[in-house]
């Protein structure tokens, strides 16, 4: 009979009180908005280092992925994860405490049984050696494997979470290297035009004098040099905030020594990304694995809360040795040994079982509806840049065609003034129309290479 009973005892606590746990379907269309019927596997699978191909932007995000301190604080996360998930698992096994002491004593002869008559002390000391089985819990219902699973779980969350962090780093790296970029290109065509603008003004007032021109025409000149100087102000503010914001997101000052940048206008950027079918999102976008991880490890946590109503059945052992000398310790004439098997079972708690299963269960349903919502968000994120994929670069095609037309109008406007057949008006504002049309396709191409780096990063690319 002795030889069934820990196969049986092993046998009850394998059951689990975890409830069946059933993903919700995909809540999006089985297609992206946008994409094409045989699209291409996902460009996820691209290193950043072949996306991001200007040698000056590879420097800026390896220096972050090395110093920021964001990305540090979630490896950290993880670790603290990994050792919360320990601690539960050791919740499982059995603790063995090993102890030893020595006892002196002296006390009166009188005190003791059978010394009646005599006088004096009697001094005595003893060695004890003993190791203890300390309350170990036969998980007869899953409870302590649930919490086990639970914290495990939290742990893989908190690794996809550092993930995550990755590619929104990468992300704002080269967002804010674009935003550098554009603020530093726009500065130099700022300051081209206010060198011509201030020229121009000079020349006017010039001809005013002379009652060669009207007072409309300065007025106009100067309006325009004004112009040029207040955009010059927010251009240099821009860069220093850009700057500011790359040096926040690499974790240290900028090192002088980084390669030369590509214009915008050249940057070798993948712009022509395949987005793949939606159910590859849920392998390659680390937020959404985080968020499935959370899922489970709250599932687990139902398992333990149930399993909470049901006997615990712990065990507490104590195996000893006691001697007067040291040496005969472990002779084994004193040895002593007890085993305290323990039930315990909840009659009355206040209600308080009840409030942890209903509170787990709704962190349960807040898990469902966080899981739902990341794969919503990563699926309207990829079908924003496949929109940006199908439209910048025909934008860009056109304001390029309107930049050269800008600069045809500004020499006929010149040649036209020069020959007197139009007024220096006309000349001013072909002037002003084509530094507006360049600072427009500085800002298309910005948004454009700032489209495709959230496409890959709404992909899950920048993983490795």
């Amino acid at each position: 009979m002795r030889a069934f009973a820990l196969p049986a005892i092993l046998l009850i606590a394998a059951c689990s009180m975890n409830p069946k746990l059933e993903r919700p379907a995909l809540p999006v269309a089985p297609t992206f908005s946008g994409a094409a019927t045989n699209e291409p596997a996902s460009a996820a699978a691209i290193e950043w280092r072949d996306m991001f191909r200007d040698p000056r932007l590879q420097r800026l995000i390896a220096l972050a992925l090395d110093n920021n301190r964001d990305l540090r604080i979630a490896a950290l996360n993880v670790e603290a994860a990994r050792a919360q998930s320990r601690i539960a698992r050791g919740a499982q096994l059995p603790v063995f405490d090993a102890a030893g002491n020595y006892t002196r004593e002296r006390m009166p002869i009188e005190t003791n049984a059978g010394a009646a008559g005599r006088t004096g002390r009697s001094e005595f000391g003893q060695f004890r050696a003993q190791v203890a089985l300390t309350s170990f819990e036969i998980d007869l219902f899953g409870r302590l494997r649930s919490q086990s699973e639970a914290a495990f779980e939290r742990y893989l969350a908190s690794a996809e979470g550092r993930r995550a962090a990755r590619i929104a780093l990468i992300g704002g790296v080269v967002d804010a290297y674009l935003d550098e970029r554009l603020a530093e290109e726009q500065l130099a065509l700022t300051e081209r035009t206010l060198v011509a603008w201030r020229g121009s003004l000079a020349i006017t007032r010039r001809l005013r004098a002379a009652d060669q021109t009207s007072g409309l025409e300065v007025s106009e000149a100067e309006g325009l040099v004004r112009q040029a100087e207040a955009d010059r102000e927010a251009r240099t503010r821009g860069r220093a905030q850009a700057v500011n914001q790359l040096q926040f997101l690499v974790g240290a000052p900028l090192p002088p020594e980084l390669p030369p940048p590509i214009p915008l206008m050249g940057q070798p950027i993948l712009t022509t990304l395949p987005a793949g079918l939606p159910s590859e999102l849920l392998a390659n976008r680390p937020d959404i694995r985080q968020a499935e991880h959370e899922l489970i490890a709250a599932n687990a946590d139902v398992g333990a809360a149930r399993a909470a109503f049901f006997p615990r059945l712990s065990i507490t052992g104590l195996l000893g040795m006691a001697s007067p000398t040291f040496d005969g310790l472990f002779e084994g004439a004193g040895g002593s040994w007890s085993f305290v098997p323990q039930i315990t079972n909840p009659i009355f708690r206040g209600g308080a079982l009840r409030g942890e299963l209903r509170l787990s269960r709704v962190r349960k349903s807040i898990a469902v509806a966080q899981y739902e919502r990341a794969i919503q968000a990563a699926f309207r994120e990829v079908s924003d840049g496949l929109a940006g994929r199908a439209t910048y670069a025909r934008q860009s095609q056109a304001q390029s065609a309107a930049v050269d037309a800008a600069g045809r109008r500004t020499s006929l406007a010149n040649l036209r003034y020069r020959a007197g057949v139009d007024s220096r008006l006309e000349l001013l504002d072909a002037q002003r129309s084509e530094y507006a049309a360049r600072r427009t396709l500085l800002d298309l191409k910005r948004e454009e290479l700032l489209s495709a780096s959230g496409l890959y990063r709404a992909l899950g690319g920048g993983d490795r």
